[in-house]
């Protein structure tokens, strides 16, 4: 069960898997007559396949096969953990931040939260794209992000990642 709402564990998104794929291309290209994949992008292809043939948007966290879910999160791990550019007002008793368009509840327990669960809230929140950090304050989540990537950054910095 997923720490919100007593739902299921979170599904991780197509567009996630396609996302790690492609990362992964930029890292193993293929071999020299374009036909052979590295471990981790031949993993990841294989859910994708299954889950484009069985018309499935979702692909479960716990069930995934162990080698494409190590290589998911060696993506997911370049990925900004938190949506958060420290204007949150949950503090202030709203029930969805302003700031970052999380609830109340995934403020809390973000830190708790598995990283399927997490990208589906960040997936939520940017189709909703009503958050400040979609458009008042975007160049500020943009630094942020920035900072956290530069060299000699801690990542996380700043952020609810523990």
């Amino acid at each position: 069960m997923s720490l919100l709402d007593d739902q299921p564990v979170a599904g991780i998104h197509i567009t996630d898997i396609e996302a790690a794929i492609n990362w992964w291309r930029e890292r193993q290209p293929a071999s020299g007559d374009g036909l052979g994949l590295g471990d981790e992008l031949r993993a990841l292809a294989e859910v994708y396949a299954l889950m484009v043939y069985h018309h499935e948007t979702l692909c479960d966290e716990a069930t995934m096969p162990r080698a494409a879910y190590q290589a998911w999160l060696r993506w997911y791990d370049t990925t900004p953990d938190t949506p958060c550019i420290a204007i949150c007002s949950t503090s202030q008793g709203d029930d969805l931040c302003k700031g970052c368009g999380r609830t109340f509840d995934e403020v809390q327990l973000w830190p708790e939260m598995s990283p399927g669960e997490k990208r589906a809230t960040w997936r939520r929140i940017t189709l909703e794209s009503t958050a400040w950090r979609f458009n008042r304050y975007a160049e500020r989540a943009r630094e942020r992000a920035q900072d956290d990537t530069a060299p000699g950054s801690v990542q996380g910095a700043g952020t609810d990642r523990p």
